[in-house]
């Protein structure tokens, strides 16, 4: 008799099997469960719902290979103020890299739970590399259908030391790879609120510190009921996310109400801009609300870097933004500050930025 969701309606038994022993949600699929257990129901204003799906809209996408052309600039620009996701292609990622990323992320998550459970935050040899599943699982009501490998870049010498064997090498070149594209896009956004020149100041402040997921969605036996990840905005500058052919990422529409689906495009990169850019733009560069859902026939895998300031920055309106005159939105905050308080509580939209806002009591 093929296990059932009600295997699992003793939560300590859900935690033990899918958080201690390492198994995730990946072990629940390959359970075969019929149906989904009740921690991982969610409410339905937290799915997303066919009829606020807009099914002819799409994020821009920009081909990279004149970046600095002033057509292509404004393009960047403009899609980073109206979007805050677009899609790149033609960037000067190879295409092999990308593949060897994808495949190393398939054999981490081949790994046993055992092997994967090294990198647990019990067990894992350090806070920059850890292996979990959902967000937050202290603090979320409803479990999203996701496990994940974090890696955060301190140096080569870490990671060459502490992060899996089987995908160390592969996630260096991608990030490696991805840096020339990432101070392209920058050079362009930051022309676009008066910044010239990118010193080494503000080098370190836009992309001082890089974090890699690696995350995996497996087959889920009710999709419609659960989240691969719930909606939020990111606390990056900027996000390179790599996906595979199938699909599931959603970015909140303009009305703040529809859903507009990020269809995967061969060889191309999903760009989405976060909230620290948001904040240093003074708004001017949207961090966009996404999330992304469960599939039922087939396992998903992405790639997402995160390109950040350091914990000790302080983020603000940049001084060229305000030259102007412009009144600031957002007060000076403490970037470690900002993403404690991103994560320690469940994904809520995009209310993390208000943290950031000047009387915000």
């Amino acid at each position: 008799m093929a296990p059932s969701a009600l295997s699992f309606t003793d939560s300590s038994a859900l935690t033990d099997f899918v958080i201690n022993k390492g198994n995730g949600v990946k072990g629940l699929s390959e359970m075969g469960l019929k149906s989904l257990p009740k921690q991982y129901i969610h409410p339905l204003e937290e799915r997303i719902d066919e009829a606020d799906i807009l099914p002819q809209a799409s994020i821009p996408v920009i081909d990279m290979s004149k970046w600095d052309d002033a057509e292509v600039a404004k393009s960047i620009c403009d899609a980073a103020a109206k979007w805050g996701f677009f899609q790149v292609v033609n960037h000067c990622v190879p295409l092999e890299v990308l593949d060897r990323v994808k495949a190393a992320t398939h054999r981490f998550f081949g790994l046993s739970a055992e092997e994967k459970n090294q990198y647990s935050k019990e067990l894992s040899p350090s806070n920059n590399v850890r292996f979990g599943t959902s967000f937050n699982t202290q603090a979320e009501k409803a479990l999203e259908w996701k496990d994940f490998l974090s890696l955060f870049y301190v140096s080569e010498d870490e990671a060459s030391a502490l992060w899996p064997p089987v995908c160390k090498d592969e996630v260096l070149e991608y990030m490696r790879s991805s840096e020339v594209l990432i101070k392209q896009l920058l050079t362009v956004l930051m022309k676009g609120v008066n910044v010239n020149e990118i010193d080494e100041a503000k080098e370190k402040l836009l992309m001082g510190s890089v974090r890699t997921n690696l995350n995996y969605y497996p087959i889920c036996p009710n999709p419609e009921l659960t989240v691969g990840v719930g909606r939020h905005s990111d606390v990056s500058t900027l996000t390179i996310l790599l996906q595979d052919d199938i699909g599931g990422l959603y970015v909140r529409g303009n009305d703040g109400e529809s859903w507009i689906h990020v269809p995967p495009v061969n060889g191309s990169l999903v760009i989405n801009i976060g909230d620290a850019l948001q904040i240093l733009s003074n708004g001017k560069y949207r961090s966009v609300e996404h999330c992304v859902i469960a599939n039922g026939s087939r396992n998903r895998i992405s790639v997402p870097i995160f390109v950040n300031p350091r914990p000790h920055d302080i983020i603000c309106p940049l001084p060229e933004v305000l030259a102007t005159g412009e009144k600031a939105v957002y007060k000076e905050v403490l970037y470690s500050d900002y993403v404690k308080h991103f994560f320690r509580k469940a994904h809520d939209g995009k209310k993390t930025v208000d943290f950031a806002k000047k009387n915000n009591f």
